[in-house]
């Protein structure tokens, strides 16, 4: 129904948008970072939050007009946190500050969020990396951990470990991040899955690092923190997947030594074997205890997450 003559229509507000930007000794290459990312989208608000930098990293964002944000607590995980804590915006943009990503892409990143088909898009990068910008070990790994996410979750993701991505504000809002270092892209994606929200990937070129930077991503020691962080949320969101491997695994080691027991028996009609017979009943009765553990703590989390979908929808204005 059209407006009344001389009735006043509101004015429809554009969404907020940060531009989210966690740094560590980024003095190299801040400063083009914030200014690529301000004639990409000059209507967005840039924070850099700042990781305890011993350089100049604060000084030039502050001098290119940016919102420096420090956080004291060591690790990305704790910056990320405090960026959805800290920050007031209806969209935020996620971006490393060491500029190997492409910022004149950015509008295709919030696009599929303003209109509504999305919860989160990601930047996927092992489709259009230079030679150099990724160690080979480093696509190893992303690619096996991705493809194990898409086999527990059923999805089709491609780099669930990307550091450039939109979100929601109320995505945002809704999930709790506990990890505290490079590993929180991979929760974070794993918290949206189990919460159910919409992902979409966008393809986007990845940069090698400018001369001089270096990336603070240590292979071994950030990977066995990765693998710990789908460990750790398999275990508290697919209990029974989880306890239902360790029981499968227990059982078929306690009918392989029930075999044993089962053959020597049939040969005299006498149990020769006792401590594999012992080991053997020891196995089943602990698959049948890992079995009901994951029942038991998988109707939990149905319970929990119903909980939280229902808090999602009365916090909703």
């Amino acid at each position: 129904m059209p407006p009344q003559i001389g009735a006043t229509v509101a004015p429809i507000t554009p969404p907020r948008v940060a531009v989210l930007i966690p740094c560590l000794n980024e003095e190299i290459t801040i400063g083009k970072v914030i200014d690529d990312f301000r004639a990409a989208l000059p209507e967005a608000e840039v924070y850099v939050f700042d990781n305890n930098s011993t350089d100049r990293t604060a000084e030039i964002a502050r001098a290119r007009g940016a919102t420096v944000v420090k956080e004291k607590r060591p690790g990305k995980g704790f910056v990320v946190q405090a960026m959805f804590r800290q920050v007031e915006a209806d969209c935020y943009l996620m971006v490393d500050g060491d500029d190997t990503y492409s910022a004149p892409d950015a509008r295709q990143l919030l696009a599929p969020l303003l209109d509504g088909q999305a919860d989160m898009v990601v930047a996927t990068r092992l489709a259009g990396y230079v030679q150099g910008s990724f160690p080979s070990l480093h696509v190893f790994g992303n690619r096996a951990l991705t493809g194990i996410v898409n086999w527990v979750f059923a999805t089709r993701l491609h780099d669930m470990m990307s550091g450039y991505r939109a979100l929601t504000r109320d995505l945002a809002r809704s999930v709790a991040l506990l990890s505290h270092g490079f590993e929180v892209e991979t929760e974070l994606t794993l918290r949206v899955l189990e919460g159910r929200f919409v992902i979409q990937e966008v393809p986007l070129p990845y940069r090698e690092r400018p001369a001089g930077s270096f990336s603070k991503l240590r292979t071994f020691r950030d990977g066995f923190r990765v693998l710990f962080s789908i460990f750790n949320v398999l275990r508290t969101y697919r209990p029974f997947a989880f306890y239902g491997s360790i029981g499968a695994a227990l059982l078929a080691g306690g009918l392989v030594a029930g075999g044993y027991v089962l053959v020597d028996y049939l040969e005299d009609r006498y149990v020769d074997k006792v401590p594999t017979a012992i080991l053997a009943t020891g196995l089943v009765i602990l698959a049948g205890f890992a079995f009901g553990m994951g029942l038991l703590l998988n109707t939990i989390s149905e319970r929990f997450n119903a909980l939280a979908a229902l808090v999602r929808l009365r916090s909703k204005p």
